[in-house]
């Protein structure tokens, strides 16, 4: 962004956080529906949904997608890296939600003028749900899937610090609604079902986080190729240093603290909390395992087979898992992600 340009973003913004401030005072921790989905009010309209549907896209636009707590910040903080060859100034000098705003929030991403080109964008909408004029477009899509079982346990602890959200319950409950796409967003197998029919386009990219888990380096070279980005091998090297989680959880402009306590009250548990993969046979019960498997099945029948998709001796939670489990030196030195 140059020139007059400039000032009208930077007031954009300012209206924009001001917003933020707001409406967090006011958030109820109920839910509204938009075309059957769940959307937490206050941070969601029926109008900024609606907007977002709506909403003219360019070319060059790049949108991140993802059903919650599947890696999202961390693919943000990739491309951040990739769009700047590597150089670590713009993750270290403007908020994560600055440089990939999301499109259905109040006051979203497309009611934001100037922004730089190409446009970085976020969304957990449904296929259903997004922008209109996306799919006769050459706008690219990263479509990030996780692990069910460890997007479950994620957003379980998230709804325990984040303001919009309904109080989660028992672990028991909160599995419950979670497997009825009693959530915020819907059902995670209808939102994975929905996106993974735009496979084989050229403009889609399907990748899961625990493909970013167990080789990063190739995984940054495969988003480079799909948004035909040739970094040098110093330049990559930059992009996976800076993405790692140690390195995130230290930039305040990445780990959220930046939010207020009543949007976001990490004294109950840092928003980047493991980032690991698998954490879930650490809080599942084998009576939980198996109905969540019952389920999966089900709803899964004829999909691809994705990475999480193990074998049923080594899927088995531990016979009797502590309720909340902290990481041990040991695994908060590897290399686990948001």
């Amino acid at each position: 962004m140059d020139g007059p340009a400039e000032p009208r973003t930077r007031a954009l913004w300012d209206t924009y956080e001001n917003n933020i401030s707001e409406i967090s005072e006011k958030l109820s921790g109920e839910y509204f529906r938009y075309k059957g989905i769940p959307f937490p009010v206050g941070i969601y309209s029926p109008e900024s949904i609606s907007i977002t549907e709506n909403a003219e896209v360019q070319d060059d636009d790049i949108f991140i997608i993802t059903y919650p707590k599947s890696g999202t910040n961390w693919m943000i903080e990739i491309l951040s890296l990739i769009l700047k060859d590597g150089d670590p100034s713009w993750i270290r000098s403007v908020p994560i939600w600055k440089r990939a705003p999301w499109c259905e929030t109040i006051m979203g991403a497309f009611s934001l003028s100037d922004q730089s080109s190409p446009r970085l964008m976020s969304s957990h909408l449904p296929i259903q749900l997004f922008t209109k004029t996306f799919f006769n477009s050459k706008a690219k899509v990263i479509y990030m899937g996780r692990n069910p079982r460890d997007v479950a346990v994620s957003l379980y602890h998230y709804s325990k610090i984040a303001g919009q959200l309904k109080d989660p319950g028992t672990p028991d409950q909160f599995l419950q609604n979670f497997l009825k796409g009693e959530v915020q967003f819907g059902s995670w197998f209808d939102h994975i079902k929905g996106w993974i029919r735009m496979q084989g386009k050229e403009n889609f990219l399907f990748i899961t986080y625990e493909e970013l888990q167990e080789d990063l380096h190739s995984s940054v070279q495969r988003v480079c190729q799909f948004l035909g980005r040739q970094l040098s091998e110093e330049a990559l090297g930059s992009v996976v240093a800076h993405s790692a989680f140690s390195a995130m959880k230290a930039n305040a402009m990445s780990n959220f603290t930046l939010l207020p306590p009543s949007l976001l009250d990490q004294s109950h548990g840092a928003f980047l909390r493991k980032g690991v993969c698998g954490d879930w046979k650490n809080h599942f019960t084998v009576a939980q395992s198996e109905a969540f498997d019952r389920v999966y099945r089900e709803q899964m029948r004829g999909m691809p087979t994705f990475p999480w998709d193990e074998d049923p001796e080594d899927a088995s939670p531990d016979p009797d898992p502590s309720p909340d489990p902290s990481p041990s030196p040991a695994q908060a030195s590897e290399h686990p992600h948001p």
